[in-house]
């Protein structure tokens, strides 16, 4: 192997499939990436047997192609070593001794040493024919407002992950630990013919989505225990979670006894300010109280107490006390972005439920906390 690259281009190349590098020992090839050079350009690739990322680097960004080959190389060290290095023209050559030098133009020389070719995991990067297509940005969109929803007790493992559905052309992202619930759906372009509905663990599907730029698609072509995304010059496959994910749409209620309309930024202010009296306590519980026009929100701990109110437009007029972790509360608030939103209440102990004015897309619930 030998060709002459950019610096930067190269350094472009090495921090995407980077995310994919083994954090873990066990398999020392794991903590390699792969280069594999052809007459049309540079794949690189990096797995950790969980999640798979894959980039190309087209011969037209490659300065020259003196000769094709294969070697796969410690990833962090080379990336530590290279982010380094001023912007120059690299000569990366592959010696015969299981080495690989990179020698920039101002005489520096770096060696490492290859992993045998053979010890690294055969990859299959499939594709189907009838993939899903989705706008790029409306897919990271979709997963930032839910994934944060996910459980992080491995004792529930489906709700370790992020549940993707596809019914004819409603996409649909929910995410749950039980104790909260986050969904949203939107329209695509097409409509499927084959339903999809499989649970892409939280941490790699948040990889995902901080690898995707500003690519205008993105295609999804699902197998029965892996999924693959490709995207401009990129392929990121991920395994699957197996089970089949609980049915959240019974969660929902459709009708409330209770409907308050307030104002996104006051009510996340009020609430941001009582969270500094709860946080000695484990689930960060405030109490929530409507009368008439008012929202009033009470917090207490060893430290101190307090209690606050914003004006609220409560449309059915009824009183009602409830508490709440005020910590789901924020979070949940944080992914909308309207101006004022509903919060939609059927009693103590039912679900709370927030909403977007005139948005049924974007849904989130927060069990309320006993508070005796």
């Amino acid at each position: 192997m030998k060709m002459l690259i950019e610096k930067n281009i190269l350094m472009e190349g090495l921090n995407c499939v980077s995310k994919a590098l083994s954090t873990r020992n066990i398999i020392p090839v794991l903590n390699g990436i792969k280069f594999e050079l052809t007459k049309d350009g540079l794949y690189l690739t990096a797995t950790d047997n969980d999640i798979t990322i894959q980039t190309f680097i087209d011969k037209k960004d490659i300065k020259s192609i003196d000769e094709e080959g294969c070697t796969i190389i410690y990833g962090k060290t080379l990336l530590n070593t290279i982010s380094k290095l001023p912007n120059t023209n690299i000569l990366v050559e592959n010696f015969e001794n299981n080495e690989v030098s990179f020698k920039t133009e101002s005489g520096g020389i770096y060696d490492f040493p290859c992993f045998n070719q053979e010890d690294f995991p055969n990859i299959k990067l499939e594709e189907v024919k009838n993939h899903i297509k989705i706008d790029s940005q409306k897919f990271k969109e979709i997963v930032n407002k839910t994934s944060f929803a996910c459980s992080l007790q491995e004792s529930r493992p489906l709700l370790t992950g992020v549940n993707i559905k596809l019914i004819g052309d409603v996409f649909e992202c929910v995410a749950t630990d039980s104790y909260r619930l986050s969904k949203e759906t939107i329209k695509l372009d097409s409509i499927y013919t084959e339903n999809i509905n499989i649970v892409i663990p939280a941490r790699n599907i948040n990889e995902l989505v901080k690898t995707i730029g500003n690519e205008s698609e993105l295609e999804i072509h699902v197998f029965p225990n892996k999924a693959l995304f490709k995207f401009d010059n990129i392929i990121f496959q991920t395994s699957l979670l197996n089970g089949t994910y609980p049915n959240t749409d019974n969660s929902i209620p459709k009708e409330f006894n209770y409907k308050i309309k307030a104002n996104l930024k006051d009510l996340y202010t009020l609430l941001d300010t009582a969270s500094s009296l709860t946080q000695s306590k484990d689930k960060n519980i405030v109490d929530m109280e409507i009368i008439d026009n008012d929202l009033i929100i009470r917090a207490a701990s060893t430290e101190g107490k307090g209690k606050d109110k914003i004006t609220i437009t409560n449309e059915t007029q009824n009183n009602i006390k409830i508490s709440f972790s005020v910590k789901y509360m924020m979070e949940a608030l944080k992914v909308f972005t309207k101006e004022e939103i509903y919060i939609l209440l059927n009693g103590e102990i039912n679900p709370i439920i927030l909403k977007e004015i005139e948005n049924n897309e974007l849904i989130e619930l927060i069990l309320p906390m006993k508070t005796y």
